[in-house]
């Protein structure tokens, strides 16, 4: 399955080199994935013609001595959570089957600007609401080193897309971990901004609030920075956007590796379930990313308690509302399982949610300090590995049971808290990938980048065969 591509930064330098054309590289990309995405199931929507004319257009401006941006003629997906102007805009729902998006997000429109093509739309959960990429409209999304399994999600259709080559750039969004579970799951890099660092601007209301994160998924450590660069940054729009401009997150990844003293690592936090193979797998690799670093790796006790309950009541009543201001026939075309776990949220009170958010912020506390005593945190990403396409997830791991979100117990509690934090590959255990997560201090964004380069420099990643 494995097809060659190049990094997306190496495309899009070599575009505006005129080493090869950005139509060349678009048609390029949209054969991989004609070949590919019949056994994944990675995209549901293309657009070859808008795709196409936008890289002839980047040709014409370098012909014309202009310059189209970091990311010239770069092609990328965009997960169906987010709009593209003109495209299918489906939340990978029924309800919205059908609707055409009016105009991009900020994101995207920063990307487009900075030159990258969007050759079509990524597949999705209903609403990004489960680990795992399914849905009634398009069905499963299927991992690249087993297609039998799931790439996780919600960012499951852009992981797959970027672990089998047919793109080596997509976007993502994270609130739970939708980035990091499938980055794992697919064994490519997928980092969670700072929340705010990316603006969510110019859309739908985000109904998971400050919980959900823009970002990318992508083959090296360097796109992600590329990506970064072009997209962050404030917007008036956006209550929770950060206002200071971002910083040059290229230029960290390529600078000299940062001397760090000590790095905290935690197989469990306190309080999860994991899979003692993957467990094992990801201690190995923190040992090599410390060593990377020239620091001690030291077992870190966190010092708190399953925050499951405070991203529950402070995400799941958004979603409540949401359906809420559906029409009946939209609501009958939801999914049952959505329906059910929006329904929760008109049983969370008002008192319910302030005593949540009492309980991010002392959480927030709790990791601030953790940090203090390690410059970054270390965990596994996710409990278990891919399990079956069409789900359910596991209901025991490492022989205790667990719930639903049993398998994805160390990504959630810093989309309450809005540290960065990414997922890098880490090894195989069963054959599959086994992410390590990387978590890193409020507004570190670019210490976590650059420590990620320096592990990917130390330990190159694979790709499915």
């Amino acid at each position: 399955m494995p097809i060659s591509l190049d990094p997306a930064w190496q495309t899009a330098d070599a575009v505006r080199a005129k080493r090869v054309s950005a139509r060349e590289v678009t048609q390029a990309a949209l054969d991989r994935i004609a070949q590919l995405n019949p056994r994944l199931n990675a995209f549901v929507h293309l657009s070859p013609e808008t795709a196409l004319r936008d890289a002839d257009a980047i040709d014409a401006a370098i012909a014309r001595g202009e310059d189209p941006g970091p990311l010239a003629g770069v092609p990328i997906g965009v997960k169906d959570l987010e709009p593209v102007g003109g495209m299918p805009f489906t939340d990978g729902s029924r309800a919205f089957a059908g609707r055409i998006a009016r105009e991009d997000s900020v994101q995207v429109a920063r990307l487009k600007a900075a030159g990258a093509v969007v050759v079509g739309k990524t597949n999705t959960p209903e609403f990004g609401y489960k680990g795992f990429t399914e849905n009634e409209l398009f069905g499963p999304t299927r991992n690249p080193w087993d297609v039998a399994k799931t790439p996780g999600g919600s960012s499951g259709g852009s992981a797959a897309a970027v672990a089998a080559g047919m793109v080596a750039l997509c976007t993502g969004s994270d609130g739970g971990g939708s980035i990091r579970i499938p980055a794992a799951f697919c064994g490519c890099y997928g980092i969670k901004p700072s929340a705010g660092r990316i603006p969510m601007a110019g859309e739908n209301y985000p109904h998971w609030g400050t919980h959900s994160t823009k970002g990318p998924l992508s083959r090296t450590v360097r796109d992600s920075a590329r990506y970064l660069d072009a997209a962050a940054g404030p917007h008036p729009n956006d209550l929770n956007s950060l206002d200071a401009a971002p910083g040059d997150y290229e230029a960290a990844v390529l600078a000299p590796p940062p001397k760090l003293r000590r790095i905290g690592w935690s197989a469990d936090l306190g309080y999860a379930a994991v899979d003692p193979e993957v467990a094992a797998v990801a201690r190995e690799a923190a040992v090599a990313f410390a060593g990377a670093l020239g620091a001690e790796l030291v077992e870190a006790a966190p010092g708190f308690d399953d925050p499951m309950p405070a991203w529950f009541a402070l995400g799941v009543p958004g979603d409540a509302h949401f359906v809420d201001t559906m029409t009946d026939e939209q609501r009958g075309r939801l999914e049952h399982g959505f329906v059910a776990f929006a329904k929760l949220g008109h049983d969370i009170s008002g008192v319910q949610m302030a005593a949540a958010a009492q309980a991010r912020h002392h959480l927030n506390m709790r990791i601030n300090a953790c940090l203090d005593d390690y410059s970054l945190l270390l965990t596994p990403t996710c409990a278990d590995v891919p399990f079956i396409a069409e789900g359910p997830p596991p209901n025991s791991i490492g022989g205790r049971p667990v719930g639903p979100a049993g398998f994805i117990p160390f990504t959630y509690p810093f989309n309450l808290t809005g540290h960065p934090a990414a997922s890098l590959p880490a090894g195989l255990a069963r054959g599959l990938p086994v992410g390590l997560q990387v978590v890193g201090p409020r507004y570190g964004d670019a210490l976590v980048l650059a420590v990620s380069a320096a592990f990917e420099a130390a330990r190159p990643w694979a790709w499915p065969a």
